[in-house]
């Protein structure tokens, strides 16, 4: 069994959204997608999707992207994107996945997941302070975003783990890399690894990576990875 990540799919098996126009790194992406995926993920394996899953605006409109993630091998595990306009209750995101017969896909919103001694956690994110365009309206969403981070941490507490992983969308720091308050909040609760997405193309390139104040960050973004999961436990 192992534990891989990748975020940032952007599927648009149901809307009109080529991806091509952001480069052509994103040319046949999806079929990319799909042959490293079943070259390196077996049935038994868990797959962390941390968010910007499908440009969809509904959920019902989403089917055919999920249904594309739930032909895949392996167990996925799927968080909140700022592009993920779909996303909706737990309770009526559960009820799509039980109407739609998509048993190989949970979501995480303020749980947890321990698969055989690690601890899955995580949360959205958000832009983080520092930046020139950072609002009010950033702080409240900032603000509640830590809590839920700590609310799938204190979810985890409750459960015997040896090691943690936390998913975020966006990067637990600002374009100036400056670490933002998760990082305090993650040091408090002895995470291990962090793997992030959002960031593409040149704003990857500055991106925090590797062993830094007892984490170890990855980028996860599909397109930094060349549409290829990357293994993470």
């Amino acid at each position: 069994m192992a534990i891989y990540a990748i975020s940032d799919l952007h599927l648009a098996l149901s809307v009109d959204k080529p991806m091509d126009v952001f480069g052509d790194r994103w040319a046949g992406y999806m079929d990319r997608l799909e042959e490293n995926w079943r070259r390196l993920v077996g049935e038994d394996d868990f797959v962390i999707i941390p968010g910007d899953i499908s440009w969809a605006t509904y959920l019902d409109e989403a089917y055919e992207d999920f249904n594309f993630i739930n032909r895949l091998p392996g167990k996925k595990i799927i968080s909140k994107g700022n592009h993920d306009y779909w996303w909706t209750t737990s309770s009526k995101l559960n009820k799509f996945l039980d109407e739609n017969g998509f048993p190989s896909i949970v979501f995480m919103h303020n749980n947890s997941f321990i698969i055989e001694g690690t601890a899955v956690c995580g949360t959205r994110g958000w832009n983080i302070p520092g930046e020139d365009d950072f609002t009010a309206e950033d702080t409240k969403i900032y603000q509640r975003e830590l809590q839920r981070l700590e609310l799938s941490l204190k979810n985890a507490s409750a459960n015997e783990h040896s090691s943690i992983i936390v998913a975020l969308h966006f990067p637990p720091f600002n374009s100036k890399g400056v670490f933002s308050d998760f990082l305090g909040i993650m040091q408090g609760y002895q995470v291990d690894t962090c793997i992030y997405g959002h960031l593409h193309g040149q704003a990857g390139r500055g991106a925090i990576e590797g062993l830094r104040e007892g984490i170890d960050f990855r980028l996860v973004a599909a397109d930094h990875l060349a549409f290829c999961p990357v293994r993470v436990g």
